[in-house]
């Protein structure tokens, strides 16, 4: 099945500025994910920007990039951007893999295309696992997904969801027993003729409240497929402490 890879990347970043050209092992961090989509068998990759910056160096390392427009609000806005200019075909899959996502396996790129061409009725399609830890439980920086008993999304949250009333008032800021809490995983897919739609769905308070995009697809009756990743992703980069970690799991990766 072929499908083409965009990666969103932004310059700007309140935590971490110039997030993608943050350098691990030698490389920035865009180009570590730019190869792992490569790995695929996605049949283009295409790096979306704002910043002439990260055009630069990605040319700099022969990926194929587009400037795009700096009023994008999201990545799968930026993304729409790239699928008209490309005109790919509406029944086209495209997977939004975000540039802060450097151990992302080339096999859960794959995962989540085959996954939206499996359920005609999603109109996205993305990944989760397990959460093992009371840290990641209440880190809002780990994204929290609940699903329905066919694997589509009811909710996605900062916070930890669903909240287990009785478990948490026996132990407060604990990970309860037998806990079914998931990560979503940030990669998805679409296709083509939703993805030049999405940007013109009127933004809503959920997805403004907890800064989450696919809130929004939610909000407007669309359905969003979720399957469990078939290997562990590793960690991505939202904060200094991130980026540490990311780069001794690479050192260790190259030793």
């Amino acid at each position: 099945m072929g499908y083409t890879v965009i990666i969103p990347a932004r310059f700007a970043s309140t935590r971490l500025p110039g997030k993608p050209l943050l350098d691990i092992c030698g490389k920035p961090m865009l180009q570590h994910v730019y190869e792992r989509a490569c790995e695929s068998a996605a049949s283009n990759v295409i790096i979306a920007t704002d910043d002439a910056r990260i055009v630069d160096a990605a040319r700099g390392f022969d990926a194929e990039v587009m400037l795009t427009s700096i009023e994008h609000r999201s990545g799968s806005e930026r993304a729409a951007e790239v699928v008209e200019r490309r005109q790919l075909p509406t029944d086209h899959v495209v997977v939004n893999l975000q540039g802060d996502e450097p151990l992302m396996p080339s096999a859960l790129i794959e995962q989540v295309a085959t996954n939206l061409a499996a359920n005609e009725d999603a109109a996205m399609a993305t990944l989760c696992e397990p959460i093992e830890s009371a840290t990641d439980l209440f880190d809002p920086n780990v994204v929290k997904v609940v699903l329905d008993r066919q694997g589509y999304a009811l909710y996605f949250s900062r916070a930890p969801l669903p909240w287990d009333r009785d478990e948490f008032l026996k132990t407060p800021g604990q990970l309860p027993d037998n806990s079914t809490y998931s990560r979503h995983l940030g990669i998805y897919s679409y296709r083509a003729d939703f993805l030049l739609n999405y940007p013109k769905l009127t933004p809503c308070k959920l997805e403004k409240a907890e800064s989450l995009e696919q809130l929004r697809v939610l909000y407007h009756g669309y359905r969003i497929h979720v399957a469990e990743a078939l290997e562990n992703p590793g960690p991505g980069v939202d904060t200094p402490e991130d980026l540490e970690r990311v780069k001794c799991l690479m050192e260790k990766m190259i030793l």
